[in-house]
């Protein structure tokens, strides 16, 4: 009975531990999400959601581009179908992350923990898991995960309820956070492969070009732009690797 509880209370230990190993490799997202997130919560408010949909929008969706795209939508009144469609798409990549990383995460001990790690995954920390040799134990990841989780949600809720005592030259300097965060993501991969800078430029030339056109409405510029940008970029990928082989 005693060793039963001893070894209870170091695999207690050691699962704080690398908890707090998470939190602390998360600092950097932890801070380049709340000018994001505080951004994120001053647009919900001039939007027209209410502080309780605005919680709701980051503690469940919790995924940024799709959040500021939903709103830009909402404000451009575009129809429901729109934008849960532009999301989905958007958000796909989702599915492509998690089953990587399933299958590279020693999560078997731990079965029940899956769905809480694949919903913490966001485009920083699948990076940070991807290329950094740290530690892949559960403990670690729900570390990391989590704490962006509470950034992104708590910068959130600032944003909506204190956001306007903030200058209007800081309001205005913070939507560029959101943008800073994917380009910090692109451009090291776009230096690595032409393929992927080739699909981004595709993908921000097409949507100038349909705004330009204004054949559609924005919600299926979007819509189209990720899916021409993305079925070229698959086909160039494809090419590339054929020829390497």
């Amino acid at each position: 009975m005693e060793e039963d509880i001893e070894e209870y209370s170091t695999e207690r230990k050691d699962t704080l531990s690398k908890f707090r190993e998470g939190m602390i490799a998360s600092l950097p997202i932890f801070i380049g999400y709340i000018p994001v997130a505080v951004t994120f919560g001053l647009l919900a408010k001039s939007t027209g959601l209410t502080l309780l949909e605005t919680f709701l929008f980051s503690a469940l969706v919790f995924a940024g581009a799709s959040q500021f795209m939903a709103l830009q939508l909402i404000q451009g009144g575009a129809e429901p179908i729109q934008i849960i469609v532009a999301t989905f798409i958007m958000n796909f990549r989702h599915f492509l992350m998690s089953s990587h990383l399933s299958a590279i995460l020693p999560a078997k001990e731990k079965p029940w923990l899956l769905p809480f790690l694949s919903f913490g995954i966001t485009d920083e920390s699948f990076a940070y898991l991807s290329t950094s040799h740290a530690s892949k134990e559960v403990d670690f990841i729900l570390g990391l995960e989590y704490s962006a989780y509470v950034s992104w949600v708590g910068g959130t809720v600032t944003g909506y309820l204190f956001g306007n005592i903030l200058p209007p030259i800081l309001q205005a300097s913070m939507g560029l956070a959101l943008y800073t965060l994917f380009i910090a993501l692109l451009v090291p991969e776009a230096k690595r492969s032409l393929s992927v800078a080739i699909t981004a430029v595709i993908g921000g030339l097409t949507h100038s070009c349909l705004a330009w056109l204004k054949i559609f409405s924005p919600g299926w510029n979007i819509i189209l732009a990720i899916l021409i940008a993305a079925s070229i970029g698959a086909w160039i990928i494809d090419e590339d690797e054929e020829e390497d082989q």
